[in-house]
């Protein structure tokens, strides 16, 4: 798999203080009848700490972008950010996990995008996403 883009995502549940990433997998699995979550890399807090989850391997296709799933990495955040932005905390570990994807594949902070741009009747990674002050965070890295 050649990756072109990274693709942001938003769970559209609320961010718990547990590891909402097992129910996500769980759901992905058994609801779905998918062999592994949909996506590669996931963002959440877990018990006040804002950690990196690992979906399925980089080298798998993901199933998150339609049209897209063969050329991308999938990264969801774990929240609902129609309803109000992310922790500058969680965008910050984001910036991080992206900057050092950009380096790994040769991207650029353009080459980040979100899902609605690929399916426009979503809102995916919501509205009130910073996708542009994510952007700019990755360039201040360096990329």
């Amino acid at each position: 798999m050649k990756v072109t883009k990274l693709i942001i995502h938003h769970s559209l549940t609320k961010d718990q203080t547990v590891a909402d990433w097992s129910a996500i997998r769980r759901y992905h699995i058994q609801d779905k009848g998918w062999t592994d979550i949909g996506y590669h890399w996931g963002i959440e807090n877990v018990n006040g700490s804002i950690v990196v989850q690992k979906g399925r391997a980089e080298y798998i296709t993901g199933a998150h972008t339609k049209g897209m799933n063969d050329k991308s990495l999938g990264i969801c955040v774990v929240g609902n950010y129609d309803l109000a932005p992310p922790l500058e905390a969680v965008l910050n570990r984001l910036a991080d996990l992206c900057a050092l994807k950009c380096r790994e594949y040769h991207l650029r902070p353009e080459d980040i995008e979100p899902h609605h741009k690929y399916a426009n009747y979503k809102t995916c990674p919501g509205s009130k996403f910073p996708i542009d002050k994510l952007r700019t965070k990755v360039h201040e890295m360096g990329i």
